[in-house]
Order: C-alpha cells, then structure tokens, then sequence
C-alpha cells in the first residue's frame, strides 16, 4: 500500500488544486493530482506536473542556507552564515534606520509567490507593527478593476459561484486566458460546458480557439464594444427594466451615450464584424449568463473605465442574483469562509503607517536615495516581473540601500540583497490553501522537512521580531495556534488534523447565491452606474465608451500575457519546461513582418524609451494587424540577453489604482 498525503496548491492561479504526493523509499516524493478533487480531478497542470516534480524537489536548485553579500550588488557572490548572524544583520540595519529616519524608510515588497495563508498574510504583522512602507502589491496585477467594482457593485473580490453554471446558457469570459491561468477551469469548467461560450479577447488563445464565439477586437477598445453590445440588447428588449428600476442607479444617465453606440459604430472601433457583435448579443440574451472579466483586461490606461463599461453587462440584462447568472472578478474565498484575515495579517497592530508606493513609481521612488534606506523583498521576485527593469535595476544597486530578499531559490532579486534568508517550500509545513475562482478551502501538509536551514515565511519574521527587541504578543503566534483558529472561525465542525485527511471542503454544498437579496455594498445599496465616489476621484461619473488611441509611426502594441509553461515568474528555473518553453519569441502579424523586413525565425529587436530586446520573431496571423505578443515568465538571469520582456515595460498608470497599464506598452520593432 502506497504512502499517500493530501495537499493542495498555493500558487497564484484561479484552479486553487487538490495533489497527492506518494512518499516512496530511497526516492523523492512524487506529486500527483488529487482524483478526489473537483478541479484537478487525478491530473495536474503541465507546469505544475514538471515543476513540483522538478526543481522544487531539487536541492542543489534551492536556498538552503542564509547567505551575506561579499560581491558587487548584482554578481550574486555571498557566503554563507549562521541564523544568528544573519538576524543579527537584519536588525541592527532595521533598528538603525528606525531610530534615525523613522520606519517609513524601510519599504517592503511582496505579492503571491505562494498564496498558502500564513505565508502569505502573517509577514504583514511584522511590517504593520513597525510601521514600514509597502510596495502596494495589486498595483502591479489587478488593482484598477478592483477601484471599478468597488465603485460600481461596492465589492470586486464576490462574485459567481462558478458551479452555478449548470444553470447558464452562456458564459462570457472577457479578457482571461483560463487556457493558460486556469488550465483546469478551461479544459473542465469552460470547454465541457454546455453552455455556448463567448470569449473576448485581442489574442486567439486556446480559450479563444475552443468558444463557440471569439470577439477578436482591437486592444483598448473593449469599452467600446461593451456599449455596443449594449445597444444590441437593448434594441432586442433584453433590458430588465424592474431590475435596472429596483437595483441600479444612473441608468438613465448612460442611454443616449447607448443610443451612438450602434453595431456599425462598434466595428468602426474595436474591428469586431458587425455579425459577431449582434451573434453576442444573442447569445448573452437567451439568458441566464456568466461574466468573467480576467485580470488581464484592466491591464490598460483606462482599465478601470474598461471593467466599469463590462460591468454593465449583467447590470442591465437582470443577470444578477439568480442560478446561472452572475459576474466575477474573483472570490475572495477566504473571506468568504469565515476568516478574519485583518487580525491575521495585522491590520489593527498599525500604529503609525508607512508609505505606500506603487509599483509603477518603484524604480523612481527606490532610487531616491533621500527616501528609502533598506527594501525587503519577500515571497516575489520584482527584478524578473516589475516594469521599468533597466531602472529598477540601478536602483537596487544602490549601495546604501540595505537589501533583504526572502525566496525558496536564487532569483534576479536575490543576487541585488546584502542578506539572503532561504524560505521552506509549500511541501514543508502545514497550512490553509484557497482558491480565488472555485469556493473551496483546502489543506496545505508537511511532506518532507525543510531543505537545508530554510525555513517557512512566518517562522522567519517571528525570528527578525524576537531579534530585533519586538515584544508584541501577535507577532509570535505560532503555526497551530493561527490554523486553528482559523479552522475555528472557518466554523467546519472539524479539525485541521481531518481537512488534511479530507484534502479540501466546499464552503457549501450547492451553489452560493450572490446579491440574490438584491444589495450590495455601495453608498446607496444599488449597483452605481453613476457614481458619485468616481466623481470625487476625478473618474468620469458613467462608464464612457472610450477608445485608446491607435499606435503611431509603426509602432507595435505589445500584448505580454500568461505562459502556457509558467506561471507569473514562478517555473522559469525549471530545466524541463526551459527546455518545452524554447528562445524567447514574439508573435507578430505577416503584414507587419513584411513592412518590418523580418522573417520567421529571425532576430527581431523591439525597443522604446525603456530599453531594447531582441527575441526570436515568429509570424502568426492569428496576431492582430499592429499588435505583438510575447509570453511573460522568464527570469531575466536566465536568458542569454540577461533581460526578459519588462526591459519595454514602460510603467504608465491605469486611470484607476495606480496600476499596470502593461498591455498599452508600444514598442519599435526592427530586424537585428
């Protein structure tokens, strides 16, 4: 009889899976998908299968001891050193710093390395209690679509119960690759629903290939579309007028802007046929319907005014609060099942609070040597996935710039730090996982101990606290004294000790109605179509039908969206899927390869005022006419430019959440 253990996944994806790893003598554990789970269903991801079972287990790939910089910033070159020392380091660099410039001078940095709870949300105790400044993380992600919803429906993080699309005879996925970022909610919950599927997207990914639908528009014309989709229905009598009377506001605020915005109008804007737009309509008419607007889709300098637009949708149709219709962004599970993630993450230990600073201001703010004395970057890798990668670079070399870097592996951003702490894996302490499109909950278990002295994220900032003289109680709370209380306020009927036998629970056993009493969380209690909050923002007070600017002078709008073969940043290290990855490419249109002078194949240079890369051109017609694409992940470290694809990234600001505008980067493309 095999040695099985239950776990689950805690990587930054919408499937949150269930694994079972097999403990085997003489060998390594072996990760397999859980049968018993409803998304992965016996099979993990094609990343997953060969990273979990790859360099995650390799020792020699890990950081196994703490290290301390005896090179430039940069080279990488440190020796090893005791714990103790380490600490001791860290905290006379801390201690200094607070004492002569104030707390607001350490800034810190993180996102979802790993999502696992404790990991991912405890740290936050030790940098609220001193009072350092923070690197806003959404800012880097989803921050302007969380702004819109927040404004329109009063919530971005409640949204479909994705089980209640046995109910639905449409699905809408606008702006998402679930192919790619959620691969199991592609193959299981998109591909083999009955439901017809319409995909919005400038990209023909899998998804998009797979819909019974693809509106293949022009990137930043999706509020455009919106509207025009809008005028459809409408003319079609597809408007809930009792719902848009009962549960919206400033409807009629929007109407004549609906009234300009005709079919013939719509294709003029986002290129989409005059019949595929009316074919949407269509299909979202027959009702009850599914919106999932991706995190992808605000990644644009209106994005916010984009999400607001999309938003419309189920706003106005009545598709809202009744089985097989609703609208996501994502589910904020947890906060859902009942955990307090505030006292969990330390909101009430803020005492004075630091700075919070964009991620699109980083490399300027960094620099300021007058600002900030010390950066702590743990659980993310900025070096590798923030814009500005040329700058940003200069700025971590600053050498008075006291720099800690927390990660399972050597990474771009290690090799900037003065000290280097090795982080244990998810397969090397117990914790409560989460998914953030599926609403179940599920066990993260010890398998192994932690390779060499690495130690788990929690563990680490407990240390630095008790090193640096802290005595509040909060922020030695130990591991089973937190997971218990959250399965206490979780309020299962069972302990942690079953949920890792069990593997994972549904927060309920049939679909969870959202806003079916018709409330919601805005000033007024209604869906805001006009809002008051944006006014005082300085945002329009409607959603506008607008539409970027095309590009200038031959210039190439540059999509970067998810690797089929990583995962944000995570897995670039990973030999085997380096190796199924290939050279870096971009996909361009044939039409622009030949005005371009480049083949397929061919060294293709793109550049901008941010910096310049050359990659491997390939020629795609399914590539929209003025429009580049190259897939993110890559670890700068890694490639034989020793750059990745954010050396372009020039970091504009959404119009909401002073966020990523990532996918309005232009860049100039010319043969090598």
């Amino acid at each position: 009889m095999k040695n099985m253990i239950r776990t689950n996944c805690p990587r930054d994806c919408y499937d949150g899976c269930g694994m079972l790893v097999e403990i085997r003598d003489n060998a390594a554990p072996r990760i397999l998908g859980d049968p018993d789970h409803p998304v992965s269903r016996g099979r993990l991801c094609s990343k997953c299968a060969i990273a979990y079972n790859g360099v995650w287990q390799d020792p020699t790939a890990r950081l196994n001891y703490p290290l301390r910089r005896i090179g430039n910033k940069g080279e990488a070159k440190f020796e090893r050193v005791s714990w103790d020392a380490a600490l001791e380091a860290i905290a006379t660099n801390l201690n200094r710093i607070i004492e002569r410039d104030g707390a607001e001078a350490i800034l810190h940095t993180h996102y979802s390395g790993t999502l696992s709870l404790l990991a991912y949300k405890f740290p936050d105790r030790f940098f609220n209690h001193v009072g350092a400044s923070v690197v806003d993380p959404d800012s880097i992600c989803n921050a302007a679509g969380h702004v819109a919803w927040g404004l329109q429906f009063g919530n971005s993080v409640k949204g479909f119960d994705p089980r209640t699309s046995k109910d639905s005879s449409c699905i809408v996925v606008w702006g998402a690759n679930p192919s790619h970022s959620a691969p199991h909610a592609h193959e299981h919950w998109l591909v083999d629903s009955p439901a017809k599927v319409i995909v919005v997207d400038p990209i023909r990914s899998e998804s998009a290939a797979s819909a019974d639908l693809h509106l293949q528009l022009r990137p930043g014309s999706d509020a455009a579309l919106a509207y025009g989709l809008l005028h459809v229905l409408r003319d079609m009598g597809k408007f809930d007028q009792d719902y848009i009377d009962a549960h919206t506001l400033g409807a009629d605020e929007i109407a004549s802007t609906i009234d300009s915005c005709n079919p013939q109008w719509t294709h003029a804007q986002t290129g989409v046929p005059v019949e595929s737009i009316m074919r949407a309509a269509e299909l979202y008419a027959a009702g009850p319907a599914l919106l999932w607007c991706g995190q992808g889709l605000q990644r644009q300098p209106t994005g916010g005014n984009v999400m607001r637009a999309v938003g419309l949708l189920p706003s106005l149709t009545g598709n809202v609060g009744k089985p097989g219709a609703g609208f996501c962004y994502m589910n904020y599970t947890p906060a859902f099942a009942g955990i307090d993630l505030d006292t969990l993450g330390g909101t009430n230990l803020v005492k004075q609070a630091g700075k919070t600073v964009s991620h699109m201001d980083l490399a300027v703010r960094l620099a300021d040597r007058n600002e900030f004395k010390a950066m702590l970057s743990w659980n993310t890798n900025p070096l590798a996935s923030a814009a500005d990668q040329g700058a940003l670079r200069t700025a971590f070399a600053r050498e008075d710039l006291f720099t800690v870097a927390i990660d399972c592996f050597p990474t771009d951003t290690t090799a900037y730090a003065d000290i280097v702490l090795p982080a244990a894996s998810f397969l090397e302490f117990d914790d409560v996982t989460f998914s953030y499109f599926h609403l179940h909950m599920g066990a993260q278990a010890k398998v192994n101990e932690p390779v060499g002295e690495s130690l788990p994220n929690q563990e680490i900032f407990r240390r630095l606290a008790a090193k640096m003289g802290l005595t509040e109680a909060a922020l030695f709370e130990d591991d089973k004294t937190l997971i218990d209380r959250m399965m206490t306020e979780m309020n299962t009927g069972f302990d942690f000790s079953e949920l890792k036998s069990r593997g994972h629970f549904y927060l309920s056993d049939e679909p969870m109605p959202m806003y079916a009493d018709g409330k919601f969380e805005t000033p007024s209690g209604k869906i805001e179509i006009a809002s008051q909050a944006a006014e005082k923002q300085g945002l329009p007070r409607t959603p506008q039908p607008f539409v970027d600017a095309p590009t200038q002078n031959g210039r190439l709008r540059l999509l970067t969206p998810a690797s089929k073969w990583r995962l944000n940043d995570s897995y670039a290290n990973d030999p085997h899927i380096a190796e199924q990855s290939g050279p870096a490419n971009v996909r361009l249109n044939g039409t622009d390869a030949a005005r371009i002078g480049v083949s397929d194949g061919a060294q293709l240079r793109l550049r901008n005022e941010s910096g310049a890369i050359e990659l491997v051109a390939r020629i795609d017609n399914d590539v929209l006419p003025g429009t580049a694409v190259s897939y993110k992940g890559r670890w700068p470290s890694l490639e034989g430019n020793a750059m990745n694809v954010n050396v372009v990234h020039t970091p504009v600001k959404t119009d909401m959440g002073e966020s990523s505008s990532v996918h309005a980067t232009e860049v100039i493309a010319e043969p090598v």
